[in-house]
């Protein structure tokens, strides 16, 4: 298994998100991982890196064919906006979910973590329109989103909101959440 420092790499437009790599570990060892909405599949390579089994997700085929070849790697290609829902009766120890946001979603991605998962999302927040893209409310969580979109189904590892400024100056929030044990 490769160690997590050895495949993050500061900031590069390939690298991993420093949260997705700081909360990697608290997936289980092996597990299944969706990587929703994996765009050019920086996390899904990196956590198929570290002995996962991961799904990855998007709307551009194109993208997705340059994932092909990547031991331990699936691509689903699914328009997850306006399409059907492309995981039904399947549930994943970890989802990754970076620079995405289409709240009708949310209710899906809890449905889809297991017992003991680990829910790790981060995006952009209100206030990142003083940056630029994006800029539409529509697609910046309100402040504390993420801790009501989990409350009472997740607890919660860690949670920030936050100005950041590698790789580039934006407004985030980000959480990783754990699903609460399967009740005997």
């Amino acid at each position: 298994m490769t160690s997590v420092s050895t495949l993050v790499r500061a900031h590069g437009p390939d690298s991993p998100s420093e949260w997705a790599a700081r909360w990697a570990h608290a997936i289980a060892p092996h597990g299944a991982v969706l990587d929703l909405a994996c765009g050019s599949g920086r996390h899904s390579r990196f956590l198929a890196g570290l002995d996962f089994q991961v799904c990855a997700v998007d709307c551009d085929q194109r993208a997705l064919d340059a994932l092909g070849g990547v031991t331990g790697l699936t691509v689903r290609h699914a328009d997850l906006e306006s399409g059907a829902w492309p995981l039904d009766g399947l549930q994943f120890d970890g989802i990754v979910v970076t620079n995405y946001l289409h709240r009708p979603l949310f209710p899906r991605i809890l449905d889809a973590l297991a017992p003991d998962g680990v829910l790790i999302y981060e995006t952009f927040a209100a206030g990142n329109e003083r940056f630029g893209r994006p800029s539409n409310p529509d697609f910046l969580l309100q402040p504390g989103e993420l801790l009501d979109v989990v409350r009472g189904r997740l607890r919660v590892v860690a949670f920030e909101e936050l100005e950041v400024a590698p790789p580039r100056p934006a407004c985030i929030q980000r959480i990783c959440a754990c699903a609460l044990p399967a009740r005997v």
